[in-house]
């Protein structure tokens, strides 16, 4: 007999091994990227093909029949030898990953750790477009983005992968001939939290101090360095600096350590492979 008078279409048959890996319709749509009505379409197909029920649908939830469980046990080592064999005969072909983020963020913390990541994985070709502005996770504009400050942007996912400790600094220099006058050097920011919720947290009062607004945070710390003021010290940016002591802590008070910190955004879609790799290895370098 043919063996094509035997194989089920195709489709139906990814369809159903998707949804009953995960025992939802929407997830397995969400992972083909066609809609729900899609997916129940082609798994009724497959139903029909076999003259077999293969799924339970209750209210809130699905589940496989006996007969359903049974196919899938059989047909899933399939599926996978099949991929396996074309993933060996493809081989690995570079990705390119798109990651919005602040220039900072790229020169102070990331750029230093990156040949990590491309030894780790040198088939995936990162490209770092830095910006002031928000990059469009939701719409595709990068595939992932790395955003400062306490999260809460729609339409994305985020979680938080390193914690920021703030304390004001200056050089050395600026410290001895006395801080009252400021200024206070600011980066432009969506959120301009951090000076706000550190006199809250201080109880030191700078609303009469002047400031100098810069354009990224790049510039602000290279500004107190050359003794041109005084800089909200990010821990995670200017470690190095303060360990060569070209900048100093300002007051006596304690670092503040709150929900400010560095937050990795992806779509609520599902991130692709090279998305994922990138995330788990990013959190990775931040608890190292």
């Amino acid at each position: 007999m043919p063996l094509h008078q035997d194989l089920p279409p195709l489709m139906a048959l990814r369809a159903f091994e998707a949804v009953a890996r995960h025992l939802s319709f929407i997830k397995a749509a969400n992972e083909l990227s066609v809609t729900q009505s899609a997916i129940s379409h082609q798994v009724h197909k497959l139903e029909e093909f076999l003259d077999q029920r293969l799924f339970v649908r209750r209210t809130r939830a699905i589940d496989l029949t006996p007969a359903g469980e049974h196919y899938y046990r059989q047909i899933e080592p399939a599926l996978a030898a099949i991929a396996a064999a074309t993933h060996d005969l493809r081989g690995e072909r570079p990705t390119t990953l798109r990651i919005g983020l602040l220039a900072s963020f790229a020169t102070l913390w990331l750029a230093p750790r990156l040949a990590d990541f491309n030894a780790k994985y040198p088939n995936i070709h990162v490209e770092l477009l830095p910006a002031v502005q928000l990059a469009d996770v939701d719409a595709g504009e990068v595939d992932l983005a790395i955003r400062y400050g306490k999260g809460g942007w729609p339409k994305v996912q985020a979680r938080r992968f390193m914690a920021e400790t703030l304390t004001p600094v200056c050089s050395p220099a600026f410290k001895a001939k006395g801080v009252n006058n400021g200024p206070l050097l600011m980066a432009k920011s969506h959120q301009p939290f951090e000076w706000i919720d550190w006199q809250q947290h201080s109880g030191i009062d700078l609303a009469h101090v002047p400031s100098v607004m810069l354009h990224d945070y790049n510039i602000v710390v290279e500004a107190a360095v050359a003794g041109q003021g005084i800089a909200m010290g990010r821990q995670r940016m200017i470690e190095r600096r303060i360990k060569e002591g070209v900048l100093v802590s300002v007051f006596d008070t304690p670092p503040m350590l709150g929900e400010i910190g560095y937050w990795l955004v992806t779509p609520q879609r599902p991130s692709t492979p090279a998305a994922q790799s990138f995330c788990q290895w990013l959190e990775e370098a931040a608890n190292a």
